[in-house]
């Protein structure tokens, strides 16, 4: 157990704007991680080891991407009990995202909106932050996801070259990579979902991953991260596209090499209408979207059978949420917002409740 209460500290967290809180606490993780300081979140981790894609998962709940762009905080993470760290998303050049404010709390859902715009410092400052990470040197190392994407400024039809840039940088130092078509901060991006841009993609990460298998020794799994804001034809589109690039024929879950994380952040306002920063563009997270995500999780896994790898996440902020992303179909999950209402205690929590659940 941390040795300060989040409860403490939400206070004069939640009395900044969001971003200069979010920026004040990744200072604070960084600066502590790997020191006697990081006792006061420093928590034990739950055992509950599961064999995904390839990969033993050390328990079930992870921290999602997008909360540690530039993975500075790997360490600070990785002694908060999750049994998983995604970092990202990165692009292959350093972009500075959209203007300021872009980040706007909804404390009376538990939610937030944000448009950040893959802010980050680009490929080559990520892949050196990886590099530093200690829990990586261990016995066990830390179990760390690399989550991957495209600059603003590159033409949605040359997506797959920054895609590709990434692929070729994280895939040495990656457990797993994330493919992130599905923000909606990034203009035109979540084309990349459609029936013939998404295979045209799968088609050459496949290619291009084969080639990095042979290269490197190693296969590393590849995720595709997809937005809540999908109908049951838009699911089925990308399951059969799934089906065609992704399914080898035979594996089980602990063993197919590619995987969805499910989902991304909504552009639904349905159930913060009347709330302050309700009408704020961008993507909505937090607990409105915790029904939005299972329903896509429960279409995808009805698609795709029992075998495919889906780690859910949307709206995680209770072990009954987290139950509930199981119950729909997620072989794991993880949670982003839920840390920032509730605190690293919501890991152990989550943790736990998935561990007594199987």
């Amino acid at each position: 157990m941390s040795l300060l209460p989040y409860s403490l500290a939400r206070p004069f967290l939640f009395a900044m704007d969001a971003e200069t809180a979010h920026e004040h606490t990744l200072s604070a993780l960084a600066k502590t991680q790997n020191t006697p300081l990081q006792a006061a979140y420093a928590q034990s981790r739950v055992a509950d080891p599961l064999q995904l894609a390839g990969l033993r998962f050390a328990n079930r709940v992870g921290l999602a991407a997008g909360l540690d762009k530039n993975a500075r905080c790997i360490d600070a993470f990785a002694a908060m009990g999750f049994g998983f760290v995604e970092v990202g998303t990165v692009t292959p050049k350093a972009q500075p995202g959209n203007p300021k404010p872009r980040m706007f709390r909804l404390p009376e859902a538990n939610a937030l909106i944000n448009r950040l715009g893959f802010n980050n410092e680009g490929l080559d400052a990520f892949l050196h932050n990886v590099a530093q990470a200690r829990c990586r040197q261990q016995a066990h190392p830390m179990l760390l996801g690399l989550n991957i994407g495209k600059n603003a400024a590159t033409p949605i039809e040359n997506a797959a070259d920054d895609y590709l840039a990434c692929l070729d940088g994280v895939y040495p130092h990656a457990d797993y990579v994330t493919v992130n078509i599905s923000s909606p901060n990034t203009k035109n991006l979540r084309e990349l979902q459609s029936d013939e841009a998404l295979d045209a993609l799968l088609a050459v990460l496949a290619k291009r991953r084969q080639a990095l298998a042979q290269q490197h020794g190693k296969q590393v799994p590849v995720f595709i991260k997809i937005a809540p804001d999908l109908d049951a034809a838009q699911i089925a589109v990308i399951a059969a596209t799934l089906q065609r690039h992704c399914v080898t024929e035979g594996a089980s879950r602990a063993t197919q090499s590619w995987g969805v994380i499910a989902t991304n952040t909504t552009l639904s306002r349905e159930a913060v209408q009347g709330m302050a920063h309700a009408q704020e563009t961008g993507g909505l997270s937090g607990a409105p979207v915790l029904q939005q995500s299972n329903a896509v999780i429960r279409q995808l896994r009805a698609a795709m059978g029992p075998e495919f790898p889906i780690i859910g996440v949307g709206g995680i902020l209770s072990g009954a949420d987290a139950r509930s992303k199981i119950e729909a179909g997620a072989d794991a999950v993880q949670i982003y917002t839920g840390l920032i209402y509730k605190g690293p205690a919501l890991v152990t929590e989550v943790a736990k409740a998935l561990a007594a659940k199987k």
